[in-house]
């Protein structure tokens, strides 16, 4: 079987070493972080677009619970992975989460997009 990257976890001997050392957010805290973004990209996400090299589209399905649950967990993971901008976006064509990083941190939005398209 091979190796899946998840962000922030190794999972049945997966490699970690793709997150990046200034992640703040403690070893034992990630599992947590991990099950949160899954939960938000497995049953959120209706469409994945990657608008350029560093910034990554995610269509969300357009409700306040989806929407507040997205704002939570950007805002949690600006705290200890500061390179990352969020920004979210409700109008009439739906609910947006655009999700930046500078060029050297493009493997780690790569890990997020091949985790959204699963």
């Amino acid at each position: 079987m091979n190796p899946v990257p998840r962000y922030g976890v190794i999972v049945s001997g997966m490699d970690e070493t793709w997150i990046p050392e200034s992640c703040t957010l403690p070893t034992v805290e990630r599992p947590i972080r991990v099950a949160e973004f899954d939960s938000l990209l497995g049953t959120a996400v209706r469409g994945v677009d990657r608008m350029e090299e560093t910034r990554l589209r995610l269509e969300l399905d357009p409700s306040p619970d989806i929407a507040g649950q997205a704002a939570q967990l950007a805002a949690r993971e600006t705290g200890c992975c500061s390179f990352f901008t969020f920004t979210l976006t409700a109008d009439g064509d739906g609910v947006r989460l655009d999700v930046t990083v500078p060029e050297g941190r493009v493997d780690i939005l790569d890990a997020l997009a091949a985790r959204a398209r699963t």
